[in-house]
């Protein structure tokens, strides 16, 4: 029984110990990123974390595992500034818009290289590693879908349409971040921050009205998301 224990007690040690270097993997990679762009090689990330390259990879299985972190990184530092200072019951749904563009572009403004990466990565060129990003993508709208629906109570509201929605959302961000971000952050962005919060606002805003519309909802604005279903 004892040595049941101290074996059990070294698998959790070594699995948080697996999970604190994929963690400062990550933070390396975000690091390398943001100082030499968009091309950066998994050697460069090993450099910056101060490790040999194939310690990196014994803690990843592959370079679009690597990716999926980064994005799954910079998805929980966006939840996590949206959420701070949003509730979901109560603050009108154009606020609770405006406030997660607001920080999704200052998240992009901060860390361009990143977002390039995530848009044009060449970790992720051949076929089989796309369409696991494209998995990814999916999944987060599915995620989205399920809050939205939860959040509104609402039991005739068709998941599988809120997730069609939230992937064309995501796409319409991503296709107006590759706009505003260019090629090269060296050149002057076509509009400042501000300006571009507005654009990409009302888009998305845009979006999530004619979505409603699909549903056969007529969405109140300027009412908090679980009070403003009403079936037309």
């Amino acid at each position: 029984m004892t040595r049941s224990i101290r074996v059990d007690a070294r698998t959790e040690r070594w699995r948080a110990h697996r999970v604190r270097m994929r963690e400062e993997f990550v933070d390396a990679a975000i690091r390398a990123l943001d100082a030499l762009g968009p091309g950066v090689s998994m050697g460069d990330i090993a450099r910056e974390a101060g490790a040999a390259k194939p310690k990196l990879y014994r803690h990843f299985e592959d370079k679009t595992d690597l990716y999926d972190a980064v994005v799954d990184r910079m998805r929980e530092l966006l939840w996590t500034r949206i959420a701070a200072g949003a509730d979901l019951t109560a603050d009108p749904v154009r606020v609770l818009i405006g406030r997660a563009v607001t920080e999704y572009v200052l998240v992009v403004d901060q860390h361009p290289n990143v977002f390039r990466f995530l848009l044009h990565s060449h970790f992720t060129r051949n076929a089989g590693e796309s369409e696991r990003a494209l998995r990814s993508a999916r999944r987060s709208a599915r995620w989205a879908a399920e809050l939205v629906a939860a959040v509104v109570g609402d039991s005739e509201l068709d998941v599988s349409g809120l997730e069609l929605v939230n992937y064309s959302v995501f796409g319409a961000v991503a296709s107006a971040t590759d706009w505003w971000l260019g090629a090269d952050r060296a050149e002057p962005a076509p509009m400042p921050v501000e300006r571009f919060v507005i654009y990409l606002g009302t888009i998305v805003t845009a979006l999530v009205e004619a979505g409603s519309r699909l549903h056969g909802i007529v969405l109140d604005l300027e009412a908090p998301l679980g009070g403003t279903v009403e079936h037309g």
